[in-house]
């Protein structure tokens, strides 16, 4: 079985990085607004959205944001960190069928508190940046070497 393993505060270190990417589907989109309750129909609804200056169905900005979110818990640090805060830019619309790449990297580290400052940029399969920001964190005081959890089966419809 997969692990998954953490990065705790006193491993981090300032300029160290990490990756992680997920394809932006349909689903993703439609499971984000049920969640969330952000049905807008330039995210659900394509006639809509073709009359946008999108001219196609775009992904919510914090369905980005929750790959962020990701990227922290899975990569950098990892399992065990905590959310502090999170600044995010929205530069261009992430579209269905895109393949976003979070790019974190450590900027700062605050020995007291044992909080961790990440830089975040996402881009897509083009290389193009579709959102900037920063991320804080707290970061794990304990070493975590765990399975890694299978994602909840889904369904959408009745």
């Amino acid at each position: 079985m997969p692990t998954l393993r953490n990065y705790t505060y006193d491993e981090i270190t300032v300029g160290q990085t990490a990756t992680y990417s997920k394809l932006i589907e349909e689903r993703d989109v439609q499971l984000f607004a049920a969640v969330s309750g952000d049905v807008n129909p330039v995210h659900l609804d394509p006639a809509f959205a073709a009359t946008t200056q999108f001219e196609s169905c775009i992904a919510h900005g914090m369905l980005s944001g929750a790959v962020i979110s990701a990227a922290i818990a899975m990569e950098l640090p990892g399992p065990g960190t905590i959310y502090l805060g999170q600044s995010m830019r929205f530069r261009l619309p992430v579209r269905l069928d895109d393949t976003i790449t979070v790019n974190l990297e450590v900027i700062d580290k605050k020995d007291k508190r044992g909080f961790v400052t990440l830089d975040c940029n996402v881009f897509n399969q083009d290389d193009q940046l579709v959102v900037t920001g920063t991320a804080e964190v707290m970061a794990p005081r304990e070493k975590l070497v765990i399975e890694r959890p299978c994602l909840p089966a889904v369904r959408i419809g009745d």
